[in-house]
């Protein structure tokens, strides 16, 4: 079977040339056999009634300028970035109404809507580009009129007219059981107003997830999605057997940082470590990774790929759809070639015994539920 491969169309506006992103694409010129499911980027997945590409991308960076250093002169690298991904068959990105820092707050949400306004390719891909946002469970958010009112405003900023996943951005099961239910409602309001396609949660356990999928089940709306932290660095039992309830459920599990922050990129050592907040838990955390940094390596050397793109597939093959997060428009190419290929059994077990292997993991979300 012959592929064809959607690449960046002459005429959009994008900073670098269009011979430089037509050059760097990872599916130009390719013309592989169908041996099966490889996943390509324009193959897509299902998400209750969506259709989407079987990895994402990840917009946590959009605006943060604690951990990600964002800066507002950054913006047209990352529609330059925005418009790779999309013309490479990218169609869901993840964002959240919290992301983006101080008075950038929302910012995350305003580029994404600015950019889907100004991509410039066929209008049938900017039509299927599906937003995840995720709502936050701050504590003033006490009723489900306010949790929709959080959607209005989200919509308001990105300026489109419904959104495509809502999500609950993390439980308050832990802290505040009390406000958990009003949440829940207002995950079914805005899904009977039309505001929202689907509906996700994030940061949910098995127990959380269970306790979720039923109430919804009652009032007629289905749970489409589970994001939760999911990657060779923190693959445990509570991962294992929320994938095994999401997929009895018919429910798609989104894999957020599928690198591990960035620390199964093979970029950073104990002596090269990131600058700012992420150079503490890295110190920590890398001198207990050596036999699942080794194998990543080992693997992706054998197969012609980077340790990232391993790492990711790895997500993939998982049936998972990973959302990487991405800032420039290498990332977005480096990202995109983890697409289009599959690990192999035998692999993916060397993958798994490494980490098993690696006495370090990755800290979990201070809002993770059991």
């Amino acid at each position: 079977m012959a592929f064809l491969v959607a690449v960046p169309p002459s005429h959009i506006t994008c900073r670098a040339s269009n011979d430089s992103l037509l050059q760097s694409s990872p599916f130009l010129n390719l013309k592989p056999p169908r041996l099966g499911p490889l996943f390509w980027p324009w193959e897509k997945v299902s998400i209750g009634p969506l259709s989407v590409s079987p990895m994402g991308f990840g917009t946590w960076a959009w605006g943060n300028q604690l951990l990600w250093g964002y800066q507002e002169e950054m913006d047209r690298g990352l529609q330059d970035t925005f418009n790779l991904a999309v013309s490479n068959g990218i169609n869901i990105f993840d964002t959240a109404d919290s992301y983006g820092t101080g008075k950038l707050n929302g910012q995350s949400e305003r580029l994404l809507g600015k950019f889907i306004r100004e991509f410039q390719g066929p209008k049938r891909m900017r039509d299927n580009i599906v937003i995840a946002t995720k709502f936050a469970a701050y504590p003033w958010r006490l009723t489900s009129g306010q949790f929709v009112k959080a959607c209005e405003s989200s919509l308001e900023r990105i300026q489109i007219e419904q959104i495509g996943i809502g999500q609950l951005h993390w439980s308050t099961a832990n802290y505040a059981p009390l406000q958990e239910q009003a949440l829940w409602d207002g995950l079914v309001a805005m899904y009977e107003k039309g505001l929202v396609q689907a509906v996700g949660v994030s940061n949910y356990g098995p127990k959380q997830l269970m306790k979720i999928h039923e109430y919804l089940k009652t009032r007629g709306v289905p749970l489409c999605s589970a994001q939760v932290q999911f990657s060779l660095l923190s693959i445990g039992n509570d991962q294992k057997e929320l994938k095994t309830i999401c997929d009895s459920l018919g429910i798609r599990v989104i894999a957020y940082s599928p690198l591990g922050l960035g620390m199964l990129t093979g970029k950073y050592t104990t002596s090269r470590l990131p600058r700012g907040p992420r150079a503490l838990l890295f110190g920590q955390i890398l001198p207990g990774l050596t036999p699942l940094l080794y194998t990543l390596e080992e693997i992706a050397q054998r197969r012609g790929k980077t340790m990232s793109q391993v790492a990711i597939n790895w997500c993939i093959c998982k049936g998972t759809i990973p959302i990487p997060g991405v800032k420039t428009v290498q990332q977005a190419q480096q990202n995109l070639g983890a697409l289009g290929w599959r690990l192999s059994s035998d692999e993916i077990l060397e993958l798994e015994t490494a980490a098993k292997e690696s006495p370090r993991r990755m800290i979990q979300n201070i809002f993770q539920t059991r």
